[in-house]
């Protein structure tokens, strides 16, 4: 069989993935080193919670009936029953995952998910709740070692560029999995037979799931070596002190605990919301989870698009904007909306102002996308690979925190008499401050909001062969000098970081310097107005080169007056003479006399005709260092540049 359901390639080799990468993210569902491993987390995912809400709902209406504590406290326990594993076990799953063979655990994780259905139909069927409740244990056990086992084999098989595309992907299929795993548990426990038909659906979903583990490819050991230690008090330190090494991935991962703790505050009180404000039932609860799911189902496979198929942190900042701004609008919103006189779906759509409420409720799913994938993007591409497993599972046990903690908070603030609206308007505001925070820790957030915005509004950019740019290793990239901002259309296209050599003044232009500055841009001044600068300069590129960056330069010094490429300047020679690496000619094309060109000294004057100008940005092959000189490299550049200024 040639793969998953027979439309899956065998092949994973190196000419395979480059002309996938060319593609877009729906071409990995193609191909075996993706899509086992997709439908395998979607089946776990949709499994989980039929069995939680089918649980959840003979809680609250059957089971509970019996017992001698309340259906909530009863429903209250179960959610905690299923959240403890990710902090007794999450050390040892990262450790796990880390030193053995992913795909083999994978399909061991699903024979232990079968064995559990397996006795949760027995549980089911004779109505045990106590066998139920420990069972919801078992179930965040098995979580809890998947977790780390799905995020850590995504770097393994796919590349950098494919990092985006996957993991949202990954993320839509997740929760388009919750969405219809809780419908079903939902509908089909309140069937007569409805505990045969969750028994039924539950096993079956298990078996398919191990059925297509089968067919994920083999991902080697990243840490054979590793000593699993079992004490988890001890390893959680330890594994804290791995995500704290590298300060970016650090506070991504508090982002992504933080959206936890947002969205657990939503869908948390989702229920009680309908219920006390919107005057709905259970069919208006099922259309607003709806909405909010597939909005962050939305968000999450638009994130490759709009990223140009790059781990583009410009998303973090532009999705928590939209988290802030569109939960202060479903408070306005709840305060014109007139609820209907008979609880039901149609009632609800017909009542005046429900349309703006759906339509916050998608949007602060859609901006939850832009903001989640990038985050777990980014920490799997900058994550030491021998310990990403580990860092995943650090991330899994702050989310856990991060969910008891929204829990928490909201029971103490409803107690004080907040009432639902303002919490979640209370938690929308928090985002903002949250924000503030981790971006002025890691300014590169914001300085990749910005370049975002300016390559995704101002210009369209057409990129074409950007491959020839190294995935690794150093390299001069050399460029014609158009405009203020070339550096940040070649930043904000190039996909690995670009150190930028500047003239100082350009450097030093007001906001954009905040950008240059973060991005580690190297100022440079000619030798008749600063030569210690000149200097500096050139021993910063050499630095960079040997540490193996990009280091992007302007051969012409100066921004072109007429459109025309200018004489190449000698300092091109001198760095490559000093660290001989290749040399890889560019060419910016439709720049001349858009917003930030030279023409007509300003190019302010026109606005907005200069708004939006269709732009590309053009890469020939790579010049051997023997081979550049100043002059084979303006001929190169101006040949790419052709007769388009």
């Amino acid at each position: 069989m040639g793969g998953v359901l027979g439309i899956i390639p065998d092949t994973t080799t190196n000419a395979w993935n480059q002309t996938m990468t060319e593609s877009n993210q729906f071409s990995l569902m193609r191909q075996r080193r993706f899509a086992p491993l997709f439908f395998t987390q979607f089946l776990g995912a949709f499994n989980d919670n039929v069995f939680k809400y089918a649980f959840s709902v003979l809680l609250a209406f059957r089971l509970a009936a019996d017992a001698e504590l309340s259906s909530d406290t009863l429903i209250n326990l179960a959610a905690l029953l299923f959240i403890l594993p990710f902090f007794l076990f999450s050390a040892t799953a990262g450790q796990i995952a880390d030193k053995y063979e992913k795909s083999t655990l994978i399909r061991w994780v699903k024979l232990f998910e079968i064995l559990i259905m397996s006795l949760a139909a027995v549980a089911f069927y004779f109505d045990i709740r106590w066998g139920l409740m420990g069972l919801l244990f078992l179930m965040g056990t098995q979580s809890t070692v998947f977790g780390p086992l799905k995020f850590g084999i995504l770097p393994q098989h796919l590349s950098d560029r494919e990092l985006m595309g996957g993991n949202g992907l990954i993320e839509m299929g997740t929760f388009l999995a919750i969405l219809l795993g809780t419908m079903l548990g939902g509908i089909l426990v309140g069937f007569e037979a409805g505990s045969l038909l969750v028994s039924v659906t539950i096993i079956g979903a298990s078996l398919l799931g191990y059925y297509v583990s089968r067919f994920i490819p083999r991902a080697e050991p990243v840490a054979p070596d590793l000593v699993v230690k079992k004490n988890p008090v001890t390893e959680s330190w330890h594994i804290f002190q791995l995500v704290r090494e590298n300060r970016t991935v650090f506070l991504s991962i508090l982002g992504i605990s933080w959206f936890w703790f947002y969205g657990g505050t939503y869908l948390a009180q989702l229920p009680n919301y309908t219920k006390i404000t919107l005057a709905g039932n259970e069919q208006v609860v099922t259309i607003l989870l709806a909405v909010f799911i597939l909005g962050i189902g939305s968000g999450s496979l638009l994130c490759e698009r709009l990223s140009g198929q790059r781990v583009e942190l410009g998303l973090v900042p532009f999705g928590s904007i939209g988290l802030t701004l569109f939960g202060i609008d479903l408070y306005l919103a709840n305060l014109a909306f007139t609820p209907a006189s008979v609880p039901g779906a149609s009632a609800f759509l017909s009542a005046q102002g429900s349309t703006r409420i759906l339509l916050d409720l998608f949007l602060l799913g859609l901006f939850g996308g832009f903001f989640i994938v990038p985050l777990y993007a980014l920490v799997q591409q900058r994550s030491r690979r021998s310990h990403l497993s580990r860092i995943i599972a650090g991330n899994n046990i702050l989310n856990a925190l991060f969910m008891v903690l929204s829990a928490g908070l909201a029971i103490v603030l409803l107690s004080y008499g907040l009432s639902i609206p303002e919490l979640l308007l209370l938690t929308s505001v928090l985002n903002a401050f949250v924000a503030v925070y981790i971006y002025t820790l890691v300014p590169e957030f914001l300085m990749r909001f910005i370049i975002w915005i300016l390559i995704s509004t101002i210009y369209r950019v057409k990129k074409e062969a950007l491959d020839q740019i190294p995935d690794e290793g150093p390299a001069v990239l050399v460029c014609n000098h158009v405009s203020f901002v070339d550096a940040l259309l070649i930043g904000g296209t190039v996909r690995r970081p670009v150190r930028f050599v500047m003239y100082y003044k350009i450097f030093q232009i007001p906001i954009l310097r905040f950008v240059f500055k973060t991005a580690k841009a190297i100022p440079i001044a000619s030798s008749k107005e600063d030569p210690e600068m000149l200097e500096e300069a050139y021993d910063k590129v050499a630095q960079e080169l040997s540490e193996g960056h990009l280091v992007c330069i302007f051969p012409e010094g100066v921004l072109t007056d007429d459109g025309e490429v200018n004489t190449f300047k000698k300092g091109i020679e001198r760095i490559i003479a000093r660290t001989p690496v290749p040399v890889i000619p560019m060419a910016l094309r439709g720049l001349w006399g858009s917003l930030f060109s030279r023409k007509d000294d300003n190019g302010l004057s026109s606005f907005p005709w200069r708004l939006w100008s269709r732009v590309a940005l053009v890469v020939g092959p790579p010049v051997a260092p023997e081979e550049a000189s100043a002059e084979t490299l303006q001929a190169a550049v101006s040949a790419l540049r052709g007769e388009w200024r």
